[in-house]
């Protein structure tokens, strides 16, 4: 891991990782079969190209995803859950769970992705 965690405390720790406002995001499109960047940028909230491209650099050097080339030229990526990220699937189902129930306005998320 490339950085200096704030404290020894699990929950500050995890979200020197996960807590800015679009790694979650991306994760739950890898959960959902996402692979490579044109999938990532065609989700509805809509992340920029600079901001993709950081976080998954930054996910790939936490150790959550690896990068595999499938294509030579011009040089393409598709990016994997390494057993970490999928780690992360439960609480994600979680957020999911609480945000349907204390804000009933979100959408239900597919019943493949909260098994």
């Amino acid at each position: 891991m490339d950085f200096d965690p704030r404290s020894g405390c699990p929950i500050a720790t995890t979200l020197d990782i996960v807590g800015d406002r679009w790694t979650l995001v991306i994760l739950r499109d890898m959960l959902t079969g996402k692979s490579r960047y044109s999938e990532f940028m065609a989700s509805p909230e809509g992340i920029t190209t600079n901001i993709l491209a950081d976080r998954l650099n930054r996910m790939e050097a936490s150790g959550l995803v690896e990068r595999s080339l499938y294509q030579e030229r011009p040089k393409r990526y598709a990016y994997n859950l390494t057993e970490k990220g999928r780690g992360l699937h439960r609480v994600l189902q979680e957020m999911c769970r609480w945000g349907n129930r204390f804000m009933p306005e979100t959408w239900v998320p597919p019943e493949s992705f909260m098994q």
